[in-house]
């Protein structure tokens, strides 16, 4: 009779804890893992919540509990304390704007003006003028258009309508001059003006055509006149030359010329009947001198 060995049930009886504690320390490690991952993404959090970062173009305004301090902060990373200091970002970028306004000449015609213009934040006083007047939209609304406005009619109250089309340039820089001026006193920066269109009164419009139309024929009207005098003039020197040459074939057409000429034109025929002017031009001897000649010499 044998006796069984009981050596494998000792062997899994074995294993079964140390499976246990692998798949416990397997846990515990990745619960590690997690926390340390958990507690850098916290630190991160934390830490960014320190730096600000001042975008390209920009200028920050430090904020300590809401209120404006001295400091200018330039485009960068900087590092502040979260809940005590705050940044505001302003753009110094060139600021486009168009304007549509209506204004009255110094001759009292209407016009309605389409002009863009250019301008942008003192970078060295975006702090003051943050405090003082507010953001981009705030200083677009409150000092721009109005600026612009009040300029606009002032300057175009001073010219003409006439003046607004042909001194174009001129208008557009005296417009630029006096917005420059204005807007300095706000710590703001003009960099142009263009005027994009000028819009009259149909009246007007129609004032201006009919005085082209009026130059345009007193134009044609005076070069028709020159014309009628040139043409004039040349035919006063063609009678005067006509009369002068009548005169000199007249003077040259003597009674010994006429002879002559009738003599070599003589075919040795008389006619029947001669007045006595006719009879008094013709020698009719000389007429039978220059027969006899002619006879001889066939």
């Amino acid at each position: 009779m044998s006796l069984a060995t009981p050596s494998a049930p000792s062997t899994q009886s074995n294993e079964a804890p140390q499976a246990v504690f692998t798949a416990t320390t397997q846990r515990l490690r990745s619960a590690v893992t997690a926390l340390r991952l958990f507690a850098i993404v916290l630190c991160l959090g934390l830490a960014s919540t320190f730096v600000v970062v001042v975008p390209v173009g920009h200028r920050g305004v430090l904020l300590r509990f809401g209120a404006i301090q001295d400091s200018i902060l330039n485009e960068g990373v900087h590092v502040v304390a979260p809940g005590i200091f705050s940044v505001k970002p302003l753009s110094i970028r060139v600021q486009p704007h168009v304007q549509k306004s209506e204004a009255a000449t110094k001759d009292l015609q209407d016009v309605k003006i389409d002009l863009a213009v250019q301008w942008r934040l003192n970078p060295e006083r975006v702090a003051s003028i943050y405090q003082q007047i507010g953001d981009i939209e705030d200083t677009r609304s409150t000092i721009l258009e109005p600026a612009i406005e009040s300029g606009l009619k002032t300057v175009v109250a001073s010219l003409t309508a006439e003046q607004l089309i042909s001194e174009r340039a001129a208008f557009q820089e005296a417009l630029q001059t006096l917005l420059s001026q204005r807007l300095d006193t706000f710590d703001l920066r003009l960099d142009g003006v263009d005027i994009i269109q000028l819009d009259f009164s149909k009246r007007f419009r129609a004032a201006v055509e009919a005085k082209q139309v009026a130059e345009q024929d007193a134009r044609r009207a005076g070069f028709e006149a020159l014309k009628a005098q040139r043409l004039a003039t040349a035919r006063v020197y063609q009678a005067e030359g006509e009369a002068k040459a009548q005169e000199l074939l007249q003077n040259g057409l003597s009674n010994q010329m006429l002879q002559r000429q009738a003599i070599e034109k003589w075919n040795g025929s008389l006619p029947l009947v001669m007045s006595d002017e006719a009879r008094s031009m013709l020698d009719l001897k000389s007429l039978l001198r220059a027969d006899q000649e002619r006879s001889k010499h066939r």
